[in-house]
């Protein structure tokens, strides 16, 4: 099969994963309301721990972490035995982060991101992903701000990135992933600057 086949297959499959909406997921299982219609409405598991199941919470950001960790270390393991380089891999945890943002499943209406990135870039490198998914828990549980220990995390990966490796084209990946999560929380950094954003754990009103 050629590879540029290949590398398409790759990708469909991962945007089809990061579809799968495990806010959605958890909340059937927990027979809890669906998260799109209370608090922020937004399918992650910030606005599912505002429902007070915490156990729902957290199975939807493992769920989320998971398919972004999964798709790019299968990509990984996989596209050398294909003939593939690091352009598949970086195509494959793209797919699977905007797969989240933008799910088929749900009108391409998807959440912000953050579990996700995060398990993409546990996958690229472990240590890449620890540095940042360090950098949003100290930010998180000092001040208690998810949306803002998203966007500080998301500015860090980048640098972090560079550190590990300087110049590589995996750094532009990250850049990109980087910057939607900025885009998407836009509406967050607004509400912080007008001291409207709710902490964690807290419910909007």
């Amino acid at each position: 099969m050629p590879s540029i086949l290949l590398t398409l297959l790759a990708v469909l499959a991962a945007y089809l994963l990061g579809s799968v909406p495990f806010a959605l997921v958890a909340s059937r299982v927990f027979g809890l309301a669906d998260p799109r219609s209370y608090g922020s409405k937004n399918p992650g598991a910030t606005n599912v721990l505002r429902s007070g199941h915490k156990g729902a919470a957290l199975l939807t950001l493992v769920g989320d972490a998971t398919k972004g960790w999964l798709a790019v270390f299968l990509a990984a393991h996989y596209a050398p035995q294909y003939g593939l380089g690091p352009l598949t891999v970086g195509l494959v945890a793209l797919a699977v982060f905007f797969g989240h943002l933008y799910p088929v499943f749900l009108g391409f209406k998807g959440g912000k991101g953050v579990a996700t990135a995060a398990g993409v870039l546990l996958a690229i490198n472990p240590w890449l992903g620890l540095a940042t998914l360090a950098t949003w828990l100290f930010v998180a549980f000092t001040l208690r701000y998810s949306s803002l220990a998203a966007l500080v995390a998301a500015a860090a990966a980048p640098l972090y990135a560079i550190l590990l490796w300087g110049n590589d084209g995996l750094v532009l990946v990250i850049g990109i992933i980087a910057m939607a999560l900025i885009g998407k929380h836009w509406q967050n950094l607004q509400r912080l600057l007008a001291g409207s954003e709710p902490r964690i754990g807290g419910k909007r009103k």
